[in-house]
């Protein structure tokens, strides 16, 4: 059986355009709002050469660090059409390098870090504007309730609303141009930035680099948004709208600049460029679009943070969480627990920082982290071809060292806010070290048999009308990746714990592999008309409803008269009804008894802790309708205990 898969705007057409520029370039294209301002907070007395040279910064900083890494470079390293560093680390999780893995986590935990702070101060920053209009607007609070009316919705989907956000994207970066190019007009000097000159004089004059550097880095802080965003809109695009949106970015900016430099004498770093430039008269629709602009932005990271969450899921990273689909929608869905958690955490963010200044202080820290990280993780994929890496390398090596530059430019930021988001990278990246290495070492303490030394016991314990019968058909879930091997602990449910009579054993394994929306399996009788195996093969984007996908294998088996579906009781059989079905799940728990290494036995009793969080695995497959055992069995059967007990008479 293998997917369909739905179909979608990979393929460059008009239509495909203007969405992209409504999910792909929210973060990216609300950067106006706030950078000219943050520029001119890390320098109190600036100059022309000042302002030429940040600008020329901007200009460059978009065209090497997004164009050509992200844009030219990055979108060619796609994973069966899907992006993003997770996407990226399924590529290389069989290279022989273990370290790989932390790569991935300290990506992702920072992605989703920076993505936190970014919905705050794209919507804080888009409402200050109401303060040039009246000084007593209650900020903050609109703040918190455009969050808080954001995250609610999300429960509903977002299919109705979200077909206008790339028409409203199109206004939005037409407006930003046409501002631009209306502002440019009163201080023509300004187009000297796009001469690089002005960007190193700017780094090698000015002692307070590092501050420009942290500032001028916001530009950029939605370029990882273009490769996670690749499996939604397609290669091709992304790159032809990038053209646009580059191109009214680069034209706003300058405006602005133009904008500080006619009026240099008149301004302080509290004053925003952004809205300086608007006319009065156009001032209240300004704000408005910002402010839709600031949504939309808000509404394509909280998607995505969805999307990394239950990717995460499936590379073993993070406890399994609820998943609902509240559209059908491709790719479209919600997670409860995670929608919460930002929603806290985003409203936490406004009433720390109160201002977008402040949170300016503390952006983008993270997210050179993430960009790191995606560029070593680059650097194994290109090796992996001969061909290309001789060619490819030498400018991953610039990306890294620009990367290093900006990392080491918002270290500054660290004590002024910066720790906040490190503070929940760091912990989002333990929790997914603890989950990962949890899982490895409770595989490793696995027993395999052979399974066709059981073949007759099974067949007499089917045959034995003595014990009762538990089920017509019993499923269980292993994790034997060998159709020859069996868990021990299957093999002693079946026989030892409670002999288990059934006239259909099915051993059924689910295999997660790296391509993304994989969805097929193998079907192989092991007993004739008693015992199965089936092998489910399931993407790191597909949910693994288990439920669904065995009642859809049956059905595919009973049409090709491979299984008879029928009950075997006479009564139910005579009627042509369908037998039933019950799952057993094994869970393996550890205790501090149990016998093992330090480090191990720190990774266990955390991991123990960590999965409360986690939903039941009869919910996370998909069962929670079904008829579902979950038995509990040690991790370890042996204990570090010598003491042995004495028989007394």
């Amino acid at each position: 059986m293998r997917n369909k898969k739905p179909q979608n705007l990979h393929k460059f057409s008009f239509w495909g355009l203007i969405v992209t520029l409504g999910i792909v370039y929210g973060d990216i294209g609300t950067s106006p709002l706030y950078v000219m301002k943050a520029i001119l907070g890390a320098n109190e007395n600036f100059d022309s050469a000042y302002i030429l040279g940040s600008i020329s910064c901007i200009i460059w900083t978009l065209t090497i660090q997004t164009t050509i890494k992200y844009v030219l470079i990055t979108l060619r390293a796609d994973n069966k059409g899907e992006g993003g560093i997770l996407a990226l680390y399924a590529l290389l999780r069989k290279n022989k390098k273990k370290y790989i893995y932390l790569l991935a986590i300290f990506g992702a935990a920072t992605l989703i870090a920076d993505g936190i702070i970014t919905p705050a101060i794209t919507v804080l920053s888009a409402v200050e504007g109401l303060k040039g209009i009246n000084a007593d607007t209650p900020v903050i609070l609109i703040a918190l309730l455009i969050i808080s009316v954001l995250f609610f919705i999300q429960q509903f989907g977002t299919n109705v609303i979200g077909k206008s956000f790339g028409p409203l994207m199109v206004i939005w970066f037409g407006m930003l141009g046409v501002l631009g190019i209306m502002s440019i007009s009163d201080y023509w000097p300004v187009l000297k930035a796009f001469n690089p000159y002005y960007a190193i004089h700017l780094l090698i004059n000015y002692p307070n680099w590092f501050l420009i550097l942290g500032a001028v880095f916001l530009c950029t802080t939605g370029a990882e948004a273009l490769y996670s965003d690749l499996g939604h809109c397609g290669i091709k695009n992304i790159r032809i709208s990038w053209i646009y949106v580059k191109l009214t970015l680069i034209l706003n900016y300058l405006g602005q600049g133009a904008w500080i430099l006619s009026n240099s004498e008149h301004i302080t770093n509290k004053v925003n460029p952004f809205y300086s430039i608007m006319p009065q008269s156009f001032l209240i629709f300004g704000i408005v679009m910002a402010t839709i602009a600031a949504v939309i932005a808000s509404q394509a990271l909280i998607s995505g943070s969805f999307t990394i969450f239950s990717e995460a899921m499936s590379l073993n990273f993070w406890p399994r969480q609820k998943i609902k689909y509240p559209t059908v929608i491709k790719g479209q869905l919600y997670i409860p627990f995670v929608n919460t958690s930002l929603f806290v955490l985003c409203s936490a963010m406004i009433l720390f920082f109160r201002t977008s200044s402040n949170m300016e202080a503390a952006y983008g820290l993270s997210i050179t982290i993430t960009m790191l990280m995606t560029t070593l993780l680059l650097n194994f994929y290109i090796k992996q071809d001969k061909k290309r890496r001789i060619y490819i390398l030498p400018f991953l090596m610039l990306f890294f060292v620009l990367e290093s530059l900006f990392f080491i430019a918002n270290l500054f930021k660290f004590t002024h806010g910066g720790w906040v988001t490190l503070l929940l990278a760091g912990v989002l990246s333990l929790i997914m070290y603890i989950w990962y290495n949890a899982r490895k070492i409770k595989n490793r303490q696995m027993q395999f048999l052979k399974i066709e030394n059981y073949y007759n016991i099974i067949s007499d314990i089917k045959n034995d009308i003595s014990i009762p019968k538990y089920s017509t058909n019993l499923i269980y879930l292993s994790k034997a990746n060998y159709r020859t091997d069996i868990e021990s602990k299957i093999i002693y449910s079946i026989i030892n714990k409670q002999p288990k009579r059934a006239d259909y054993y099915w051993i059924l394994h689910l295999d997660y592999v790296d391509e993304p929306t994989t969805l097929e399996y193998k079907f192989d009788t092991l007993i004739s008309e008693t015992l199965y195996r089936i092998d489910l093969k399931i993407g790191f984007q597909v949910q693994p409803l288990i439920n669904v996908y065995f009642r859809q294998i049956i059905n595919n088996l009973s049409d090709n008269g491979e299984f008879d579906i029928t009950s075997n009781y006479p009564s139910l059989k005579k009627h042509n009804i369908p037998g039933d079905f019950r799952f057993i799940i094994i869970h393996r728990i550890y205790n501090h008894i149990q016998s093992l290494k330090f480090k191990e036995d720190t990774i266990m009793n955390l991991y123990n802790i960590i999965k409360r969080i986690e939903i039941h695995d009869s919910k996370a497959y998909g069962l929670d309708t079904s008829n579902v055992l979950v038995e509990t069995v040690p991790l370890i059967n042996r204990t570090n205990s010598s003491t042995e007990i004495t028989r007394i008479y």
